[in-house]
């Protein structure tokens, strides 16, 4: 059996070797001497990677598709990353309660996407699929990131100015889409993509009870679910949305239902796939939206 000595040994070098971890974690982070940019997502840090460009360095907590931003938990690393930061983004609303959590009470300058919301009326968290409000929270970032590193101010707001102007090619086919199928009925999975659904003047048909069980993370209730079924059955919808990074039985069903229907589904994701940039990757969700509508 090991001496209580010995325990309180083995616990005191565990404790300096966290430490020190700690301590490297964020000295390797200004070891540039660059301003250091940490976001919530994947999504929000390829936006702040555009605006940053080579004057920032900026990471991003959650990039793991599988990984789920309403219950992830920062780990002790994590929270030293974030503390250590002198911009934190993050989505806000609820989404990525973690983040809100760690910037509470802390001195250090943040951008919360979700307070930049374009239509403060509107509850829908998934703001990253609003273009509007993306090219807000774009401008924020630059305003902050011009604020710490004042030498650089001009060349963030150039850069967020040419991000922007990118964006105008998502609202392009998504304007295409309203004036060529005004009023489309579609069902989604659940609300991700109610954003990009309101710039092509689509009409959601999803029964509330089926999409407040979805948010609310429970099961639907049976009547909710035969409900939402029988959009597709009927043929009632032209398009499922579906996130692939939430599927459970009752979507696959759903996706199995509009396949055997001749409805044509529309995959969506929380998070960057490989190898792509918000751009390209809003770019393609509007172009599978329109191609499904056609």
């Amino acid at each position: 059996m090991r001496s209580r000595l010995s325990l309180q040994l083995t616990g005191l070098a565990v404790g300096v070797a966290t430490a020190l971890t700690l301590t490297a974690c964020g000295d390797s982070e200004n070891a540039s001497g660059k301003p250091n940019v940490v976001a919530s997502t994947n999504v929000w840090g390829s936006i702040a990677a555009t605006i940053a460009g080579p004057d920032a360095e900026v990471s991003s907590i959650i990039t793991d598709p599988a990984a789920d931003p309403h219950s992830h938990e920062t780990s002790a690393v994590e929270s030293a990353r974030i503390s250590d930061a002198d911009l934190v983004v993050y989505n806000g609303g609820g989404y990525d309660e973690f983040m809100t959590k760690a910037v509470e009470g802390r001195q250090q300058k943040t951008v919360e996407a979700f307070a930049a919301r374009i239509d403060q009326s509107d509850e829908n968290e998934h703001v990253w699929y609003d273009v509007e409000t993306v090219s807000a929270v774009a401008d924020r970032i630059a305003a902050a990131l011009g604020e710490i590193d004042a030498d650089r101010k001009q060349a963030y707001a150039e850069r967020a100015a040419t991000f922007k102007a990118e964006l105008s090619a998502i609202s392009a086919i998504t304007g295409q889409i309203a004036a060529q199928h005004p009023a489309t009925p579609v069902l989604q999975t659940e609300p991700l993509a109610h954003y990009l659904l309101l710039d092509a003047g689509a009409v959601d048909r999803t029964p509330h009870e089926f999409q407040e069980a979805v948010e609310q993370e429970t099961d639907p209730s049976p009547a909710a679910v035969a409900a939402t079924r029988d959009l597709l059955t009927a043929k009632q919808v032209r398009a499922l949305i579906y996130n692939i990074q939430t599927e459970d039985k009752i979507t696959k069903d759903l996706r199995g239902l509009a396949g055997s229907n001749g409805t044509a589904v529309v995959e969506v994701t929380e998070t960057l796939p490989v190898n792509a940039d918000y751009v390209q990757w809003q770019t393609k969700n509007a172009e599978a939206l329109a191609s499904a509508l056609r």
